[in-house]
């Protein structure tokens, strides 16, 4: 009948349940049967009454004496933290990063090298940031170590760049570069008691429609070299400049051979062979030697540039003679007759002034300098003691061969500013002039 049909259907669902929750039936919600209500739930446990529980099982004998539970394993020692899962691709360098950081705490690439900064950034910076700091953590002993790949790279990374530049050149946080090259006055060193010296004045620059040195190919260190030809052939149709351009790229129209090159570099005129340094290797700034690099000489030998060194451009004047505004002033105004021929640009920053590959040169990218004699500071055959007293007037000395060669042999060295970033051009020249002044009290001292 009807009423057997449905006691047996609500039999069959009572026996279900039980079966379900005796199975550890799925807990989610959607998989459970909906609930039954109240009184289809008594009609079933009445007609369904639960099975007897089970007898309970005799007691277990006690357990003689317990052995001793094993001592815990010591825990395996950490893998090496991985940064960031999408820096496989940059691990082996990030890792040379984090050593350098350790050992060599003073490297300044490595030590702003951020790591959530440039977790930040994407692959495309995250490669020009690895670049930037190249030169660092493959040479570790790098004071700086860090080289600008492209002429906005500032700008680009300013949270690597920044407080590296700013802690190089120990400036404020708010500090902004301003070019000028007024000057007031007359700098005759006559007037200290000097007799004509050697005097130079060189500064570096880049062009902003090519990428700096260490990114450049072959083929644009080339391209670059015939974009200076262009415009020194103008230099050269002037009188009082005229001279000629001495390329050492195989096959350039204006190349000249080894024996040529090694006496220009003797004479201070052409620079070194950059294939032997490794920290311009590491930047990439020496590849494709000799390729796309020469130097134009003026007639008189004292207007130079240099074409594919660590700038694409470093452009000097010289002078033997007392008056230090000669070759400020010969050199401001070759600046602007390069810079005015049509397709040469250089590169700006808002913040650093000019841009160069070091963030050392940013700013002016310049360096005057004397060679001075200093018998008396230098009297033990060294610079130790002129070096002493120039720090402090903000002074650096070198042998009269540049950075890390020796003094004269009368006990001359070469001086200059050590300010490049957040100083005038016309004050770089001021400073040159104040410095020898104190110095030159020193070195009168020395002597008594």
């Amino acid at each position: 009948s009807d009423v057997y049909k449905r006691q047996y259907q609500r039999r069959v669902r009572g026996a279900q349940a039980i079966v379900a929750m005796g199975c550890g039936a799925s807990t989610d919600p959607a998989a459970s049967p909906p609930a039954k209500k109240k009184s289809e739930a008594n009609t079933s446990a009445q007609q369904n009454p639960p099975a007897p529980a089970p007898a309970p099982k005799p007691a277990a004998k006690p357990a003689e004496a317990a052995a001793p539970a094993p001592a815990p394993k010591p825990a395996p020692a950490p893998a090496p933290a991985v940064p960031n899962d999408e820096n496989q691709a940059f691990a082996a360098d990030l890792a040379k990063i984090a050593a350098v950081k350790e050992s060599n705490p003073d490297n300044l690439a490595c030590k702003h090298f951020d790591l959530d900064y440039f977790n930040s950034l994407d692959d495309a910076m995250k490669t020009r940031m690895i670049e930037c700091a190249r030169s660092g953590f493959e040479n570790a002993d790098s004071g700086v170590g860090a080289y600008a790949m492209q002429p906005d790279d500032y700008a680009a990374l300013p949270k690597f760049m920044d407080p590296l530049i700013r802690e190089y050149h120990k400036a404020s946080p708010d500090a902004v570069h301003v070019n000028d090259w007024t000057v007031s006055g007359t700098f005759n060193l006559t007037e200290l008691g000097l007799p004509d010296l050697s005097m130079r004045v060189r500064v570096g620059r880049n062009l902003k429609s090519f990428p700096l040195p260490g990114a450049m190919s072959k083929q644009e260190r080339c391209e670059l070299e015939d974009t200076m030809v262009s415009a020194f052939e103008k230099l050269m149709a002037m009188p009082e400049y005229g001279g000629r351009y001495n390329s050492i790229t195989p096959g350039h129209p204006c190349f000249v051979n080894h024996e040529m090159y090694n006496k220009l570099v003797k004479e201070h005129i052409m620079f070194k062979d950059m294939s032997k340094d490794p920290y311009l290797l590491s930047a990439g700034i020496a590849k494709d030697w000799p390729h796309g690099r020469g130097c134009y000489v003026s007639a008189d030998k004292e207007f130079i540039v240099w074409v594919g060194e660590e700038d694409h451009l470093r452009v000097m004047c010289m002078k033997k003679g007392a008056i230090l505004n000669q070759v400020f002033d010969r050199l401001e105004k070759a600046l602007q007759i390069v810079s005015g021929i049509e397709g040469i640009e250089f590169a700006c920053s808002e913040s650093y002034g000019l841009v160069t590959s070091c963030p050392t040169n940013l700013g002016t990218g310049m360096r005057a300098s004397v060679h001075v004699p200093l018998p008396n500071l230098t009297s033990d055959g060294t610079d130790n003691r002129a070096k002493a007293v120039a720090l402090p007037l903000g002074l650096s000395v070198r042998g009269i061969g540049g950075e890390h060669t020796a003094i004269g042999a009368d006990g001359t060295v070469d001086i200059s500013p050590s300010a490049r970033l957040f100083i005038r051009e016309g004050e770089i020249i001021e400073a040159l002039y104040k410095g020898l002044q104190a110095l030159m009290l020193e070195e009168s001292r020395s002597k008594l």
